[in-house]
């Protein structure tokens, strides 16, 4: 696309945005407080209950054609002739203890809303209400997903598996978004893969159990369960190149419960992430190999139990999808707010929805911490987005984003 005819596509984007987020101010007042009831009320992975029961509520009563699928909901708006553009939320919360002091804090021992995904909730629902109250800005169909079990890379593949991609219209390009650690107002994109893959493995060193004062009468699993946590430290600094990505972590080691007991097993918990599938491969059968090959150095009386869960997809934004999406953020926000987004080690099951219906995607994150303040990770218990700027971005982005395809004459 030449720069003329990315501002020829913008003009009338721009326009529509301006004219759809007029509605805003008054939007955001309902915003507010359902963001706050949804932070107090967080949901497990696929236990979104009555998080989806909200969604299709509001869906319904703002005209929307709304279908439950593979514990997810989907709004569809049908308006007139043009692209199908599809723009995806997530849903569920984490199993992390609240420590923020927020007045609207986690009702739910144990649960909160740790990486955000109440802000998406509400960042969508918040276009869907304005861009069905303007209908006469944009031309097309408008698929608003909201996908439970992010968290544990179960949600999209079950919106799939229950047939996503026969109960809706085919859209022609899919976004996403997501709240992160930076400059609150600060919307960043860019293409190529973004967000890392990762895998997430659980490994059972089969050992013998025997008297701690007789160790020669068994094979302790705890001794090879060590040999493998420090063999694996190995494969990235030593099988990897060095211009390539990769991350092993042993996250958990657990065996035994008495010091005088050499226990039968040890099952560790590991995690990997890399930006390449070759490079993926390479990792996780370096993995395999080390874990097998300590087990039989250490006599382990029968071979280890390797199992795979919680295992995300890269995500790679098509180059021009994100080249018109970042010029519509660029047009709307000024280049002050709009950034590089630089590929983060993080890891999402978003693409498994646009790969599903074999069409292109991106995929770009909004600040949400003060500037002068230390910014709070995802995942971690104080985890607080201020309201303000963030829910307005999040909100505006979304519409923005959307309208570069649906807005009329775009």
């Amino acid at each position: 696309m030449t720069e003329d005819d990315t501002t020829g596509a913008i003009a009338p984007a721009t326009a529509a945005a301006r004219e759809v987020l007029s509605d805003l101010p008054r939007t955001m007042r309902w915003q507010e407080d359902l963001y706050q009831d949804l932070h107090r009320h967080p949901e497990l992975s696929l236990q979104e209950t009555r998080t989806n029961r909200i969604i299709a509520d509001r869906l319904a009563h703002w005209g929307y054609d709304v279908l439950e699928v593979g514990g997810g909901v989907v709004g569809v708006l049908r308006n007139g002739d043009g692209p199908c553009v599809l723009f995806r939320a997530d849903t569920d919360a984490l199993p992390v203890q609240e420590d923020t002091g927020l007045p609207y804090s986690s009702t739910v021992d144990g649960v909160m809303h740790a990486c955000g995904h109440d802000l998406h909730i509400t960042w969508a629902l918040g276009a869907a209400q304005l861009l069905a109250t303007h209908q006469g800005a944009w031309s097309g169909t408008y698929v608003t997903l909201f996908q439970p079990a992010e968290e544990t890379a179960e949600g999209a593949r079950a919106m799939v598996d229950a047939g996503l991609v026969d109960r809706v219209p085919r859209p022609d390009v899919a976004l996403g978004q997501h709240v992160m650690p930076a400059r609150a107002g600060l919307v960043s994109s860019a293409s190529g893969p973004r967000l890392s893959a990762a895998d997430s493995l659980r490994v059972t060193v089969h050992g013998t159990g025997s008297h701690g004062s007789m160790p020669h009468l068994g094979v302790d699993p705890v001794v090879v369960a060590a040999a493998i946590v420090l063999r694996l430290q190995t494969v990235v600094s030593r099988e990897i190149a060095p211009a390539d990505f990769g991350v092993v972590t042993v996250g958990s080691l657990q065996a035994g419960a008495k010091s005088n007991v050499i226990p039968d097993r040890a099952v560790l918990l590991l995690n990997v992430r890399s930006y390449d599938e070759a490079v993926r491969e390479r990792i996780l059968t370096a993995v395999e190999r080390i874990v097998r090959g300590e087990c039989d150095a250490g006599g382990c009386p029968r071979p280890p139990t390797i199992e795979y869960y919680d295992q995300f997809p890269l995500t790679t934004n098509d180059v021009a999808v994100t080249d018109v999406v970042s010029a519509a953020f660029a047009e709307h926000f000024g280049q002050d707010r709009v950034a590089e987004l630089a590929p983060l080690t993080g890891s999402e099951d978003f693409s498994i929805v646009p790969d599903a219906f074999g069409i292109p995607y991106t995929f770009w994150t909004i600040g949400g911490f003060p500037a002068d303040a230390p910014p709070v990770p995802n995942h971690n218990p104080r985890f607080a987005p201020v309201l303000h700027p963030t829910l307005e971005t999040g909100t505006e982005a979304a519409v923005t984003a959307v309208l570069a395809y649906l807005a009329t004459g775009g």
